[in-house]
């Protein structure tokens, strides 16, 4: 458990071993929620829960299906590629 102090201007500092942990980086934007116990700080998601149901569909592809295999294979080169993993 770690201990923090509350400043006058009604700040909190967030122990360096909880930030690392959780990857928080300065001007990270937190929840702050009431509970039964006290208060929650949650990393705010940069981006809204979505399902696959609500954007499928919304990039167009004219052309034959690919098997499961070639989109294995496109993965495999695409990482490859940006980690030169030659």
């Amino acid at each position: 458990m770690e201990i923090t102090r509350l400043s006058t201007k009604g700040q909190i500092i967030i122990p360096k071993s909880i930030r690392a942990h959780f990857s928080l980086e300065t001007g990270q934007e937190l929840l702050v929620l009431e509970t039964e116990d006290g208060i929650l700080l949650k990393p705010k998601k940069p981006f809204a829960d979505t399902l696959l149901e609500d954007i499928a569909g919304c990039l167009k592809y004219d052309g034959e299906p690919k098997t499961i295999e070639e989109m294995d294979e496109g993965i495999r080169k695409g990482i490859e590629s940006k980690h030169d993993c030659r």
